[in-house]
Parts: C-alpha cells; sequence; structure tokens
C-alpha cells in the first residue's frame, strides 16, 4: 500500500498541504518515497502541563507541531527519524489515559490520545513503519534513548537531595541523563551527551558520578508508567524554561 501511494498525486498533495500549513519556518517535506500514513491532535506531556499537539506520520519520520489554527497554521515544527524511535504503552491512571511513550536517543516524551482505539491504531502504524525501515536498511533499533522529563509540577522539592524547596529563586532543572527535576546545587555539573547536544549539558550529580566513573548502566533513565501528577497537582510557573520544546536548561 506504502510503495503504490508514494508517488500518487493524493499523497503528494496532502504531504503539500502539511507543508504549507507550517509555512516558511518549517522544513520541506516532500521528497520521493515518502508517505504520508496518516494524522491527528495527540496530548502531549509536557514539563509544565499537557498541551495539544499536531502529530503528522509519514513512512519514514513522525512529525509534530504547536497548533496555531487547527488544520490550518502550526508552528514549532519537530521532525523525528522513525528508525530511531521506539514506543512503550503507558498504563491509565486517573485523568491519563490512552497513553504511550515515543522515545528517541535525543528526546524522549509521553503523547496521550482520545481514546483506546486511537491509541491503538497510531502505535500498530509507528510500530509497522519502523519494522518497515529497519528490515529496508538492515538496522538494529537503537538501544539509547533519552530520559523521559519528569513534569515539573511532581516535583516540589529536589528529586536528589530531597531538600531544596522550589521557588521563584530556587528555580527548576532538569538532568538530561535521567530526567529527574532537580536544584541548582544538585546539577551544576556538565557531560557530553553526543546523542543529544554537541555541547556538554547539564545533568545531576548522582548521574556525573556514575558517567564519570563508566557504570553507564546504573544511570539509566528511569522508566516511569504514571504521570498523573501532572495534572492534579497545581501548576506552578517557577520553571526555568517555557516549556520542554524550547528548553536549554
Amino acid at each position: 500500500m506504502v510503495d503504490r501511494l508514494a508517488n500518487s498525486e493524493a499523497n503528494t498533495r496532502r504531504i503539500n498541504i502539511v507543508e504549507h500549513c507550517f509555512g516558511a519556518a518549517g522544513q520541506p517535506l516532500t521528497i520521493p518515497g515518502r508517505v504520508l500514513i496518516g494524522e491527528g491532535v495527540l496530548t502531549k506531556l509536557c514539563r509544565k502541563k499537557p498541551k495539544a499537539r499536531q502529530f503528522f506520520l509519514f513512512n519514514d519520520i513522525l512529525v509534530y507541531g504547536n497548533i496555531v489554527i487547527q488544520k490550518k497554521k502550526y508552528n514549532k515544527q519537530h521532525i523525528i527519524p522513525l528508525e530511531n524511535v521506539t514506543i512503550d504503552s503507558i498504563k491509565d491512571e486517573g485523568d491519563l489515559r490512552n497513553g504511550w511513550l515515543i522515545k528517541t536517543p535525543t528526546k524522549s516524551f509521553a503523547v496521550y490520545a482520545a481514546t483506546a482505539t486511537e491509541k491503538s491504531e497510531w502505535m500498530n502504524h509507528i510500530n509497522k513503519c519502523v519494522t518497515d525501515l529497519l528490515s529496508k536498511s538492515g538496522k538494529t533499533p537503537s538501544n539509547e534513548h533519552a530520559a523521559v522529563w519528569v513534569p515539573d509540577s511532581e516535583a516540589t522539592v529536589c528529586m536528589r537531595c530531597q531538600k531544596a524547596k522550589f521557588t521563584p529563586v530556587n528555580r527548576r532543572h532538569h538532568c538530561r541523563k535521567c530526567g529527574f527535576v532537580v536544584c541548582g546545587p544538585c546539577s551544576e555539573k556538565r557531560f557530553l551527551l553526543p546523542s543529544q547536544s554537541s555541547k556538554p549539558v547539564r545533568i545531576c550529580d548522582f548521574c556525573y558520578d556514575l558517567l564519570s566513573t563508566g557504570d553507564m548502566a546504573t544511570c539509566q533513565p528511569p522508566r516511569s508508567d504514571t504521570y498523573s501528577q501532572s495534572l492534579k497537582s497545581p501548576l506552578n510557573d517557577v520553571s526555568d524554561d517555557d516549556d520542554d520544546d524550547d528548553s536549554s536548561d
């Protein structure tokens, strides 16, 4: 089916519409052999709160962006190569239902669909595209994944020292290795994580010590199956970033 659609006029028109919606700030998406499999709105768990994002699944990439005008205009385009993607289901809890993790070496995050059927369809299509890509390329699935960031609202105190309370002065930071919300004194060090950045990035003291001694396995990011606190807890805008999509700290 994908091969038949690759050079069809209908597929080209659909991709051109997506490009137009992102405007000049977006990257060109039309290349030979690329097929738009599907699209829809998913709730992405950002560091401050869940936010609606428009997602587009192609046979080789996953694209998403902020919704400015539904079906007409999007911005802050993100492109994720599917050959680097693995996904894991998240169990339902509280108001957060029908979710799964999208994990890549550079960025990992949770998304939620409106229904269980929609979740199943998204996960099945993503897995099928990834499997087909790896089969054609002969590559093996990626074993390295960036940590899923713990939402700001889940931590009122530093998750490492368990003492420092977050205030407008003592701001939240995220360790790029484990994804924990930590205070400044617990995350003063930098370490080069080539899959995430060409420059050393902020990591907590715990991960720094493990990475420095080569104990990489112990410092693997924790897998979280529940993110319910991000909806149950009151939001606190004392974070050092406005959104994980644009974060630098």
